[in-house]
């Protein structure tokens, strides 16, 4: 870590909610475009008339986010933005700054990805996937690693939380749902993610720790090899409910021509027994690596 990115850190650590001074956003931001729409947020390219550049500027919803932030109620969880500022790693998306509007609105200040969606470039079989899955993979798994060793969880890890940009690098988005890897947040009952991405620990509201972003990591490499789920895809948490005494399709089902090892690697990815799967992100990454063939 470089001695800007700790002072960045210690910024961080030290900014609050409740000393930030409010900002009128058509003052300082020229909203450009709209990027996206989350479930908690709006997302737009715009120019930082402060900063000087075209930014991604993501705005919370206040409503969605006091609710999520009530869950926490007396444990002093971080807001996203301080999470995020404190994140510097070449697979991370950079937080430049965090701070709320004159409307009550929290809102971060990111760098700008020029690039795609995994999510889009698996859906499309996109030539700029090809023979790289297992080299994206690397990378998610590397940021995922960071991320985990700054002791956070992301908590909605899945394609479309990836973007890669147009020099082929992974940036880990969205760290809406992220918490501290502290025993306190870990307890059983909080039941928050994408459900075809969730664990089944995650799914039956049992503790969890860092192992949930590890299945929902597995089940991003499954869909990026395969360009399907595993499980049949829903937005039901019924459904996968029942998907917990079902086995996962096969990857040869699926894809044919995958190596005996991928197959091997692709099934331990998403194990619903959270011993037998992948440990560490690290692990995950060395797997991949050692595998014979990587021109996927």
């Amino acid at each position: 870590m470089s001695f800007l990115d700790k002072i960045f850190g210690l910024f961080a650590s030290n900014k609050t909610k409740s000393s930030l001074k409010p900002t009128k956003l058509k003052e300082r931001f020229v909203l450009e475009s709209r990027l996206g729409q989350g479930s908690m947020s709006r997302v737009f390219r715009a120019y930082d008339r402060q900063l000087g550049r075209r930014i991604c500027l993501k705005i919370l919803d206040k409503e969605k986010t006091k609710r999520f932030e009530e869950r926490f109620v007396g444990l002093k969880k971080p807001s996203e933005g301080e999470i995020c500022l404190s994140l510097r790693h070449r697979n991370v998306v950079t937080t430049y700054e965090y701070g709320i509007t004159t409307e009550g609105e929290q809102f971060l200040v990111m760098e700008l990805i020029e690039g795609l969606g995994l999510n889009y470039l698996i859906e499309t079989n996109s030539p700029q996937i090809r023979g790289k899955r297992v080299a994206f993979l690397v990378q998610a798994a590397e940021g995922l690693a960071y991320v985990h060793s700054q002791g956070y969880l992301h908590r909605d890890i899945c394609p479309r939380n990836m973007m890669v940009n147009q020099e082929g690098v992974i940036k880990l988005i969205d760290f809406g749902l992220a918490i501290p890897n502290r025993p306190e947040f870990l307890r059983p009952g909080n039941r928050t993610g994408t459900a075809n991405y969730m664990a089944p620990e995650l799914i039956k509201r049992q503790a969890t720790d860092h192992r949930v972003d590890l299945f929902a990591l597995g089940v991003t490499a499954y869909e990026t090899m395969t360009g399907k789920l595993p499980w049949e895809a829903t937005q039901s948490l019924q459904v996968m409910l029942s998907h917990l005494n079902e086995p996962p399709k096969h990857p040869l089902e699926v894809r044919p021509d995958l190596d005996p090892e991928m197959v091997a690697f692709l099934l331990k990815a998403i194990d619903r027994d959270r011993d037998r799967r992948f440990q560490t992100a690290l692990e995950f990454r060395d797997a991949l690596l050692s595998l014979p063939r990587k021109d996927y």
